[in-house]
């Protein structure tokens, strides 16, 4: 019988798997949202559970292993591994009003009607408003210092200084230290053992979206224009912090998982945020440094996380040695799966594109999305080299009867 490891596997090397794999939380774009989790358990007639949000700045919830299990899903993230005892987490409430947990090592703070995360030395990092859903970033702590005559020293500790990469889930939590590392391996090593899912094991590595961290989005674009020299010296700065810290987490993780996942969104809604000549000075360099150095530490296929319409990105991407992309956003100009499956499939796994969660999951009924799902399957599936996954997370105002739809779908495949 094929095991679910097996079954990504066998996708990731472009031969026809027994069954259509499925991704379904095992990364921080392919969950559920913490308010609607409920409500699919009650639809799949589940007992209530208390939710436990472990990504806190886009409120995403633990999947339970009973739901994992009646959608079939081939995949569990390495951070599942962590945080197992109840001592681990702490009371919450959603802004719905649902009561939850969160990690207990996640600092909030409410202030007036706002809540606020908070660093550990309490610098505010991140806030919710009244009505808001998730958390956004309000400080960028190198916004005022600018970037021309930069030495960018100090640049690690300041990183953690921003939301994205002070706030971390379950597993990137422990420092990168002899102990951390020691209780990874462990806890890792733990789960890899415990399941046939395949797992993946969250790296970031980013080199285009941590600037805007630091600088903030519309100074850090200015930038690639006026300053070039500074950009390409940050990037290569980058890449040397990511490539130490590379060393040390895939040599106490790289056994126990199977994909390796990278993260940079590189597009928007009508094209690239880049030309690819800016990729290949900035970034293409540093991306097949760190993605070749994952594959001589560890046997793990390397997947990027990629918002937006990428397509003109796509074969610098797999230049520089990417095996899976993801989410493949088919709402974006230049992102017709049949194209790139046709143009680009043989050499990329295309790890989601299979339900469309801007317009067709939240808003049309079950059967348009069972016929949706039909229709990017007849496309993607053939010939391996595809994982299903809704293009991004299922957010606050999915029907949960639209995301059983979407699975049954698969299953009738």
């Amino acid at each position: 019988m094929t095991t679910s490891r097996e079954r990504i596997l066998t996708a990731l090397n472009h031969k026809t798997p027994d069954r259509i794999p499925i991704d379904f939380s095992g990364h921080r774009s392919s969950g559920i949202a913490a308010v609607v989790y409920p409500k699919l358990r009650r639809l799949l007639g589940l007992p209530e559970k208390t939710v436990r949000v472990y990504d806190v700045i886009q409120q995403l919830a633990i999947i339970d292993e009973d739901v994992l299990d009646i959608l079939g899903v081939d995949t569990i993230e390495m951070g599942r591994g962590f945080l197992l005892a109840d001592k681990d987490w702490k009371e919450w409430v959603l802004s719905d009003g649902t009561d939850c947990q969160i990690p207990s090592y996640i600092q909030v703070e409410r202030k007036g009607e706002d809540w606020l995360l908070l660093s550990d030395t309490g610098l505010k990092l991140g806030i919710k408003k009244k009505g808001w859903l998730y958390f956004e970033q309000d400080f960028f702590p190198l916004m005022d210092r600018g970037i021309k005559d930069d030495n960018f020293s100090n640049l690690e500790n300041i990183i953690e200084q921003t939301m994205w990469s002070g706030i971390l889930p379950p597993g990137a939590h422990l420092p990168l230290n002899d102990k951390g590392l020691k209780e990874m391996a462990v806890k890792a090593k733990a789960l890899y053992e415990s399941t046939d899912r395949a797992v993946i094991g969250l790296f970031g590595g980013s080199m285009f979206e941590l600037p805007q961290w630091l600088y903030r989005m519309d100074n850090y674009l200015l930038y690639l224009g006026i300053y070039p020299d500074a950009v390409a010296r940050l990037s290569e700065k980058l890449c040397y912090i990511h490539m130490g810290n590379l060393e040390k987490w895939l040599k106490a993780v790289g056994p126990y998982i199977d994909i390796i996942a990278f993260g940079d969104d590189l597009g928007g809604q009508n094209s690239s945020l880049i030309s690819p000549d800016m990729y290949r000075r900035y970034y293409k360099p540093f991306h097949k440094k760190l993605w070749t150095r994952a594959r001589e530490l560890a046997d793990v296929k390397v997947m990027l996380h990629c918002c937006g319409g990428i397509r003109e990105l796509i074969p610098d991407l797999i230049d520089a040695g990417l095996d899976a992309i993801n989410p493949i956003q088919i709402s974006c100009k230049g992102m017709d799966t049949s194209e790139l499956k046709a143009q680009f499939g043989a050499k990329l796994t295309f790890w989601g594109g299979g339900c469309d969660t801007r317009d067709i999951l939240p808003y049309a009924n079950p059967d348009d999305v069972k016929k949706h799902v039909h229709d990017q399957l007849k496309v993607l599936a053939p010939g391996g080299g595809f994982v299903f996954q809704q293009v991004h997370n299922i957010l606050a105002d999915v029907p949960p009867e639209n995301i059983l739809a979407m699975f049954e779908a698969i299953k009738a495949k």
